[in-house]
C-alpha cells in the first residue's frame, strides 16, 4: 500500500499553521486509515497525539484562528478544536510511549501512526494488512473487555468499511458480549445508530444480536430478521419512482431529534411487537418519547 495515498493528511491541507505543533507528532486513527483506504470525504477529520500539553496547545490554535474549542475529556486531556470543513482532536499520549499508546487501542487498522513531518509509518501490528485483506482484527482481547463499547464498534466499522472480523476477534466479542450492558445506553444508542443509518447495517446488527450483544436490547429481534434486511432493499426500488422518497426517509423525526424515519422503520421490526414492551426497550437505549 502506497504511504503517497497519505497525501490527504499533508500539512497543506490542515486549516492551521503546522509551526504550531511541537513535535514529534503523530497522526493516528481514522483519518490514518480512511486515508490509506483512499476514502473521500467533504469533511477533514484529524486525530493528534502529542506527548504533552494537548489542551494547551489545542486551546492555542483555537485562538489564533478564532475556532470553535471544547475539552472532550480532561481527565484524559483530550480537546477539539472546530474549524469550517475540519474537526481536529488533539490528545496526550497514553502510556510512556508512542508504542504504548497504539497497544490500547482498539483495532490494528485504527492503531496506524502516521507522522506527517517525515511521513514516517508506525505499524506495529501489520495493520497494513488487515487494510488490503479487509479485516477488522483486535490489537488485544483486554482492550475489548476494558471498553466494551468497542464489541459494538467493530460491527459499526465492519459495516461502514464492508470489511469482516477476523475470528479470534469474534470470538473475543462473543465472550464479553454481557459486559456491553455496563456501557452507557447513550452511547450504545449512538453506536446503534450508526449501524441504523446504514444501508448494510442490518446484516451486522443481526450478527451483533446473535452474537449476544443486543439481544439484552432487543429479546423478540429474532423473529424479523429477513423483514429487517429488506427495508433498505423496498426503500431502493420505492426511490426510483419517488425522486424525493431518499430525503424523506433521511428526515429526523422532529427538527430537535436526529434519528431518520428509515432508522425509526428499522428500529419498528427490532423491538417487541407489544406496544408496551416495545417502549421499555427503546426508553432503555434513551431514546425520545418522540423516537
Amino acid at each position: 500500500m502506497s504511504i503517497n495515498s497519505l497525501s490527504a493528511l499533508s500539512p497543506e491541507n490542515w486549516p492551521f499553521d503546522r509551526e504550531m505543533l511541537p513535535q514529534p507528532v503523530y497522526l493516528v486513527g481514522g483519518s490514518v486509515r480512511d486515508a490509506l483506504l483512499k476514502r473521500k470525504s467533504d469533511y477533514l477529520d484529524l486525530d493528534f497525539i502529542i506527548l504533552d500539553q494537548a489542551v494547551n496547545i489545542a486551546k492555542s490554535i483555537a485562538k489564533q484562528y478564532q475556532a470553535g474549542f471544547v475539552v472532550l475529556d480532561a481527565e484524559r486531556k483530550i480537546a477539539r478544536v472546530v474549524f469550517k470543513g475540519t474537526t481536529v482532536d488533539f490528545a496526550e499520549i497514553e502510556g510512556n510511549s508512542l508504542d504504548e499508546d497504539l497497544w490500547r487501542r482498539d483495532f490494528t487498522i485504527n492503531a496506524i501512526a502516521y507522522n506527517p513531518f517525515n511521513d514516517e509509518v508506525i505499524d506495529l501490528f501489520n495493520a497494513l494488512k488487515d487494510l488490503q485483506d479487509g479485516t477488522i482484527r483486535m490489537v488485544k482481547s483486554a482492550n475489548l473487555r476494558d471498553d466494551p463499547l468497542r464489541l459494538l464498534r467493530a460491527y459499526r466499522q465492519a459495516a461502514q468499511l464492508d470489511f469482516i472480523i477476523s475470528p479470534e476477534t469474534q470470538t473475543a466479542i462473543r465472550g464479553f458480549a454481557p459486559l456491553l450492558t455496563n456501557v452507557a445506553a447513550e452511547r450504545v444508542q449512538t453506536e446503534l445508530g450508526y449501524l441504523l443509518s446504514h444501508p448494510q447495517g442490518m446484516v451486522w446488527i443481526e450478527k451483533a444480536w446473535k452474537d449476544g450483544l443486543l439481544s439484552s436490547y432487543f429479546s423478540t429481534a429474532g423473529e424479523n430478521w429477513e423483514i429487517a434486511k429488506q427495508v433498505d432493499i423496498v426503500a431502493e426500488e420505492l426511490g426510483k419512482n419517488w425522486s424525493q422518497l431518499k430525503d424523506e426517509l433521511a428526515r429526523g423525526v422532529r427538527d430537535t431529534v436526529k434519528t431518520s424515519l428509515l432508522a425509526i422503520a428499522k428500529l419498528a421490526i427490532l423491538v417487541n411487537s407489544e406496544p408496551e414492551k416495545a417502549e421499555v426497550e427503546l426508553m432503555g437505549l434513551k431514546y425520545s418519547n418522540a423516537e
